[in-house]
């Protein structure tokens, strides 16, 4: 299916509400796994960052600033959900005795996307993450200067990608594993990147596409194939990691462009409707502005790419994206790639332990409410 084109309620057939996906009274077990791995990777990214605090306090309190910036953000929230992909790949592939290397890989996976997280949000101008202030925002306010403020952002996020790198150099592999889980790693940053880029300049980018870049590569595919290589994966069951990863990994960042627009912010830990102000694309965009017609379209349009426009013409935007059928065909659509993503697991032939937790996983990530 294009990208672009749903099918689901055009027009005034969008009025009808979107069946809520209801929370589940028993907790799904990669849930479980990423809750109980929470404290190990705390523990170990705590220790990464004090080992290199007592280092940065010898050249001075602004570059302590970035370090205990980037430290505050990796540390006041995230769900470790990668770690816990990590986790699963291992298992999928048949290993799982040992999970302290997979613990340290998901230590580094925490770190890149405490980088990615910081350049996307100083190139989109949100000021805030996971509850608090952004890592350009904290620090435009340490150094008193939204110029040095925004150019330690960057530097800040630069050094979490290079803790990242320490973390990984700290692995006790192989040297042929340990090259495979390197060029992983590397590859996930440059599809990242690549991404992103298509998510600022190319408008007309299949959104599906820009999604399996910058958010599966390192969300879902890249960490499920992290943990298959540290058991050793042979290429078949790397390729089916694979095909499962994509679909999953795009409605992860379909489920997370709903509850940008629906979401609770006390919740989510970012403002509601801030991918309509930063002008972003999105699928549930673009099928709003396909669909929407007239005094709809229009109040889209004054919102769109507009920061500090009125809450209530926010609103009303927002309410436009649910009326004109948009939310409605992107809730179908996450459905339908969390079908594909379980027919293709039906398929693979992985460790049965992992296949269920990989099952769990796909309807956790895909169902999610933050």
């Amino acid at each position: 299916m294009a990208a672009g084109h749903l099918t689901a309620g055009r027009g005034g057939g969008g009025t009808r509400r979107t069946k809520a996906h209801a929370k589940p009274l028993v907790e799904e077990p990669f849930l479980a796994l990423a809750r109980g791995l929470k404290r190990d990777l705390d523990a170990e990214l705590t220790r990464l960052f004090s080992e290199q605090l007592d280092l940065a306090k010898g050249w001075g309190p602004e570059v302590t600033a970035l370090l205990e910036a980037v430290r505050s953000l990796c540390l006041r929230g995230g769900k470790r959900l990668r770690p816990a992909l990590v986790v699963t790949g291992l298992r999928a592939a048949g290993g799982g005795s040992k999970l302290e290397p997979a613990v340290l890989v998901g230590a580094a996976l925490e770190l890149l996307q405490a980088y990615l997280l910081i350049h996307d949000d100083w190139m989109d101008g949100d000021d805030t993450r996971r509850g608090g202030p952004a890592v350009h925002a904290a620090l435009r306010r340490r150094f008193r200067s939204q110029r040095l403020g925004d150019a330690a952002g960057v530097l800040a996020g630069d050094y979490a990608n290079a803790l990242a790198q320490l973390a990984l150099s700290e692995l006790r592999l192989g040297p042929v594993t340990c090259g495979r889980v390197l060029a992983c790693f590397a590859r996930m940053q440059l599809h990242a990147i690549a991404g992103q880029q298509l998510d600022l300049t190319a408008r007309k980018a299949d959104p599906e596409l820009v999604y399996a870049l910058k958010t599966s590569s390192y969300s879902v595919a890249g960490p499920l194939e992290l943990g298959a290589l540290l058991a050793d994966a042979k290429e078949p069951v790397l390729q089916a990691l694979h095909r499962i990863a994509r679909p999953i990994g795009v409605a992860f960042q379909l489920r997370d462009d709903l509850l940008n627009a629906f979401g609770e912010p006390s919740v989510t830990g970012k403002p509601r409707g801030s991918d309509l102000t930063a002008g972003k694309r999105t699928l549930l965009v673009t099928e709003a502005q396909r669909r929407a017609r007239g005094d709809a379209k229009r109040a889209l349009t004054r919102v769109l790419g507009a920061p500090g426009v009125a809450a209530a013409e926010l609103q009303a935007a927002l309410q436009v994206l649910d009326e004109c059928g948009a939310r409605r065909a992107v809730e179908e659509r996450i459905d339908a790639l969390a079908a594909e993503a379980s027919a293709e697991l039906t398929r693979a032939k992985l460790h049965p332990s992992g296949a269920a937790l990989l099952g769990s996983a796909c309807r956790a990530l895909t169902q999610r409410h933050a």
